[in-house]
């Protein structure tokens, strides 16, 4: 297959000295310092073992500054080892004058993490394209260092970064075999969906899902919208419908600018009324307990915390029927026992779905995890905000800047 972009088939990378922006970033036990779940890491295992005759360095980010979770990478090397049969070392810096040394002295078959990218100020504080960001002073430092550069961060692709995309400019870049396998699928996904598709957004992130159903359904990507979550919530309000005190104070309180979103909602449903179905019944948290109730029979003074049963075996009788099928968000309060029906039965109909199944966004990958179903989804995205912004039509910077960089290389500006 040919790839707008450079792949790890298309570069000698036999006794290279290669750097490979990964995405490490994981929950973090506020206890222990130590990490609570190593998916991420495991993501990025295929990668670097297509590497082995390689001298590998790693560069990856933990949080950002002001969260609790933004500590030293050193767990992670202590994890990555745990899945590597190849010797894997840490530095505690980012490109002191020790670690620069030590990159030097790195032997194929070695790999060493480097401190998180984002203990250095200029990787989140410095904005501009690819060639600006190469002058950062930790780009320029280390890029001599390396033959080549492979981007394998997906879940970090929206941002353009100095560690994302600064390298590019200096040295033949491609991409890792996780980031090639995300853009080929979802792009894929966008532009043959096999019919009908369908889309299920759910969550709380509506403005993401108002876009994503802009783009969808404007340039014919799905064939119809199931909505679900606080996304069905607030189409329900766009489309009139009361839904109650508690349920619309969360909206407000909780969606920014949710007063444009319901607008955008109600052009929406007006432009394709057909195409966007709502929930017709709901789930009620009645002091703890679930209670079912049809949209008739709202508003209430109880918030709605799930889709209704009549929705949810509507929902998922489209899910089975489905040619292909992309799902983002949840259907309710899933972190709920009592009010994660909806989310689990509609994720249940997704794995028995005989069409192309994609899922994004990182609750739903949580929740497939925890139901032991990720192996019965055909592609589930490492990147809840990359996949978003893939699904909403625009293209994600470290795309551009790869898709650059192959043709860089085909004129021979690295040589």
């Amino acid at each position: 297959m040919t790839h707008p972009f450079l792949t790890l088939d298309d570069l000698d990378l036999d006794g290279s000295k290669v750097l490979v922006r990964v995405d490490f970033n994981s929950p973090i036990d506020p206890e222990r310092r130590d990490l609570m779940d190593d998916t991420r890491i495991i993501s990025h295992i295929e990668t670097l073992r297509a590497l082995k005759d390689a001298a590998v360095v790693v560069m990856a980010h933990q949080s950002r500054p002001g969260k609790n979770d933004f500590t030293t990478l050193q767990p992670h090397a202590r994890r990555l080892r745990r899945h590597m049969d190849m010797p894997v070392h840490f530095e505690d810096t980012l490109f002191s004058n020790n670690a620069l040394r030590r990159i030097d002295e790195l032997e194929s078959g070695e790999i060493m993490l480097l401190e998180n990218v984002r203990f250095y100020s200029e990787e989140i504080s410095l904005k501009g394209d690819a060639e600006t960001l190469s002058k950062c002073r930790y780009i320029r430092k280390l890029a001599p260092h390396f033959d080549i550069f492979v981007n394998d961060a997906f879940a970090a692709a929206h941002r353009a970064q100095p560690s994302t995309v600064g390298f590019i400019p200096h040295l033949p870049s491609a991409a890792g075999m996780l980031m090639e396998r995300e853009l080929t699928v979802l792009g894929k996904v966008l532009s043959t969906s096999q019919k009908p598709s369908i889309a299920l957004l759910g969550g709380a992130k509506a403005d993401d899902s108002i876009r994503i159903m802009e783009n969808m359904l404007g340039n014919d990507i799905v064939d119809k919208v199931l909505t679900t979550g606080v996304v069905g919530n607030i189409m329900l309000l766009a489309k009139g419908v009361s839904l109650g005190k508690p349920s619309e104070t969360f909206i407000k309180k909780h969606i920014s600018k949710s007063d444009e979103i319901l607008e955008k909602g109600r052009s929406l449903l007006e432009k394709y009324k057909d195409r966007i179905e709502v929930p017709t019944d709901v789930a009620l948290n009645v002091d703890g307990t679930r209670r079912g109730l049809t949209v008739e029979r709202l508003p209430s003074e109880k918030p709605i915390h799930d889709i209704g049963l009549d929705t949810v075996v509507h929902y998922a009788n489209e899910i089975e029927g489905a040619g292909s099928v992309i799902v983002n968000g949840p259907s309710g309060v899933f972190e709920l026992p009592e009010f994660a029906f909806g989310t689990e039965e509609l994720f249940l109909a997704l794995s028995r779905s005989k069409g192309f199944t994609v899922a994004g966004g990182g609750e739903t990958s949580a929740v497939l995890t925890r139901m032991g179903l990720k192996g019965e989804v055909d592609h589930v995205s490492t990147g809840g905000g990359a996949c978003i912004t893939m699904l909403g039509g625009k293209q994600l910077e470290v795309d551009k800047a790869l898709r650059t960089a192959k043709q860089w290389y085909e004129e021979g500006r690295y040589h």
